[in-house]
């Protein structure tokens, strides 16, 4: 799974922990920390406020882009 590196390195770019960006997305930090440890993955909802969040789209986060 490509998305949970993904998820981690743009919290990083962006100089997040873990607890501001589970906030911005109204979830749990342990969720981010799952999907960043790839335990779990984001529910699609949750992939959109990602995208969202970040500025990126969908398929850059589920690896199919690069871009």
């Amino acid at each position: 799974m490509i998305i949970g590196k993904r998820i981690k390195e743009l919290r990083q770019e962006y100089g997040l922990s873990l607890q501001k960006l589970a906030d911005a997305i109204g979830v749990d930090k342990h969720a981010i920390i799952y999907w960043e440890q790839e335990t779990n993955e984001p529910k699609a909802s949750y992939i959109v406020r990602l995208a969202n969040f970040f500025n990126v789209t969908t398929d850059y986060l589920l690896g199919l882009t690069d871009e």
